[in-house]
């Protein structure tokens, strides 16, 4: 089992020039580091995957869909914004030796209009249809996407794991495949635990968030059922621990974070850690 923590915790957006993070983040235990892609042109992906692996460290990264990176809806344009976006990450997590790219990698987070009938069945073939290329393409630079199911106030389009099955079974590709995050479960699945065995073996990261994206270990998250999901499906990928600071203004508005989710996004860090540790021994 790998123990990481997304940059997001401190930081956005990642640049090369923020690479000190990596080792501020291993001596705190860490041997993963999740490096999230908001502008792929800010970061040397080469020098950046040099650091982490001088550091010993695995890594993953993370994509974050905005308006003009919309897979879903009915403007060539913007799916193409989206494919390229997507693209691009894909590129940078090659060069960072990462083998994924992890999110919501179908649609703009704050897609929040009620789709039914004939209107979601065209909306998940057109998601399909860009997916399948973009995962072609991942397919052939090694890398997978783990897509993500968010919560209904961030995204009316993918909220549960059968929503989540459902779109990666009509891509049908190896290189697209799930994530877990116990953040956006807590409010959407009935129960965690069986909710993540239900992905089976598509089940390749985890974002191990609480219920309020502060301390793991801290709030309500079914953590036993958690522990028990990854002991039946036999996970050893990351446990990804994903939180946001009230300092970094943009990005605490788009994730509702109105006030700090913890004492101090260090100690998030570091007793996180201890307690997923102990979760999974």
């Amino acid at each position: 089992m790998r123990f990481g923590v997304n940059l997001w915790t401190w930081i956005s957006p990642f640049t090369t020039e923020k690479i000190d993070y990596i080792e501020k983040v291993r001596r705190m235990g860490y041997d993963w580091v999740e490096i999230p892609i908001e502008d792929p042109s800010l970061i040397d992906f080469e020098r950046v995957g040099a650091v982490i692996r001088d550091a010993g460290m695995g890594v993953s990264t993370c994509a974050a869909m905005g308006p003009d990176r919309d897979l879903t809806i009915d403007d060539a344009t913007i799916n193409q914004s989206g494919k390229d976006y997507l693209k691009a990450c894909i590129d940078g997590a090659a060069g960072l030796g990462s083998g994924i790219v992890a999110g919501p990698v179908y649609a703009t987070v704050g897609r929040t209009w009620q789709s039914e009938g004939d209107q979601r069945r065209r909306e998940l073939e057109r998601c399909a249809g860009n997916l399948r290329e973009v995962a072609a393409y991942a397919h052939d630079k090694g890398v997978t996407l783990a897509l993500e199911a968010l919560n209904r106030f961030e995204t009316s389009f993918i909220n549960t794991t059968e929503q989540a099955l459902e779109l990666v079974g009509v891509v049908d590709s190896p290189a697209l495949q799930l994530m877990a995050d116990t953040f956006h479960m807590n409010i959407e699945e009935k129960h965690i635990g069986p909710a993540m065995q239900q992905m089976g073996t598509r089940l390749v990261h985890i974002h191990a968030n609480e219920n309020d994206r502060g301390i793991p270990g801290s709030g309500h998250v079914d953590w036993a059922g958690v522990a028990a999901a990854i002991k039946a499906l036999n996970y050893d990928g990351p446990l990804v621990i994903e939180s946001f600071s009230t300092e970094v203004k943009t990005i605490a508005r788009a994730a509702a974070i109105w006030r700090p989710p913890a004492p101090s996004q260090d100690e998030l860090a570091e007793k996180g850690l201890v307690f997923l540790k102990q979760l999974v021994r």
